[in-house]
């Protein structure tokens, strides 16, 4: 298949942009790298200097130390050699953007990960016209269909009134999704304090650094089971089958994930009260996205790149897999 532009090109590194200039959101250390958020799979350690938001790029520097950042705010236009490279919210995750690239009349969209979903954590995704569509599909087969988080929090709001002897110790993960949920839940009424797995500490201070307001929180290290019955406790996934549950009085285990619309994970994970709640765009906000922004192809750079493919060639719209090397479909869904 022919390619509408020759100045993009994906690789194992990365999207690459006009020879090597730049990359999108490469997998091993670049000269210049354009970091569309803070989760590990798309930001790494190592690279020369950084184009992200001043968020992501706090984020990197919370995980891997000091970061030579070029930061970008939302809607501000910078230029690699002949190559202008804006960022767009895309309602992910704190500091997300989608990278517009623009060259001699062309425009290429790389969306990162993104949603549509509201989110209280982050500004909301915006829709950019463009020639070429290169976005994720963690979620693209017409079976993802996210409910709203609002009755999905609801369910712990009850949970906590039918046994106020019992924590919820909900599982999500510390960059983004933790912050998500707390929030969901002061939306929802809850103002108790919630309380915090140490791995959760230092991201949820940096997102209240950031303006996000997330209410009282206390750290679960070292308080009494007492203390915390009747409470939200988070933590990360894998802390729910850890040894540290024994100090929560009796907790009701969730988890927070898109995945658990799937009947099996829930059994998997032994999960007693699944909440699906996803920072990734579900099947009908994927193709909605690609109406909207009307590009003349697709390139889908990991997930369930065949649906979203047979989807594309219904609409005679021309797309292809790129198989990127280093992404993960599971992790932060």
């Amino acid at each position: 298949m022919s390619l509408p532009i020759d100045w993009i090109r994906p690789g194992a590194g990365g999207i690459e942009v006009a020879g090597g200039a730049a990359f999108v959101d490469p997998s091993l250390p670049r000269p210049l790298a354009i970091v569309t958020h803070g989760h590990a799979d798309h930001a790494r350690s190592g690279h020369g200097r950084v184009i992200a938001t001043h968020e992501t790029l706090a984020i990197m520097e919370a995980r891997y130390g000091p970061t030579a950042g070029w930061a970008v705010a939302y809607g501000e236009t910078v230029e690699i050699g002949d190559v202008r490279v804006t960022l767009y919210p895309a309602g992910h995750v704190l500091g997300s953007a989608q990278v517009l690239l623009e060259r001699g009349g062309e425009r290429v969209i790389v969306t990162g990960d993104f949603k549509r979903a509201a989110d209280p954590t982050c500004p909301p995704f915006v829709p950019v016209a463009c020639d070429v569509l290169i976005t994720e599909a963690t979620f693209g087969l017409p079976v993802f269909r996210h409910p709203p988080a609002a009755g999905e929090v609801a369910k712990v709001m009850e949970r906590l009134a039918e046994a106020p002897e019992r924590s919820v110790l909900i599982g999500a993960y510390a960059l983004g999704k933790a912050q998500r949920v707390i929030c969901h839940l002061r939306e929802a009424g809850y103002d108790r304090p919630v309380y915090l797995h140490g791995a959760m500490e230092k991201l949820c201070a940096l997102y209240e650094a950031h303006g996000v307001k997330l209410g009282e929180l206390r750290s679960a290290t070292g308080a009494e089971a007492e203390e915390m019955a009747g409470h939200v406790v988070v933590a990360p996934p894998s802390a729910l089958r850890d040894r540290w549950t024994r100090r929560l009085p009796d907790p009701v285990l969730a988890m927070a994930s898109g995945w658990l619309q799937v009947r099996q994970r829930v059994r998997q994970n032994n999960i007693d009260l699944p909440l699906v709640i996803s920072d990734h765009a579900d099947w009908a906000e994927l193709t909605q996205t690609i109406r909207e922004v009307a590009p003349s192809e697709v390139w889908v750079t990991h997930g369930s790149e065949a649906g979203l493919l047979r989807w594309c060639e219904l609409n005679q719209i021309r797309a292809r897999a790129l198989h990127m090397l280093g992404r993960t479909d599971e992790g932060e869904a």
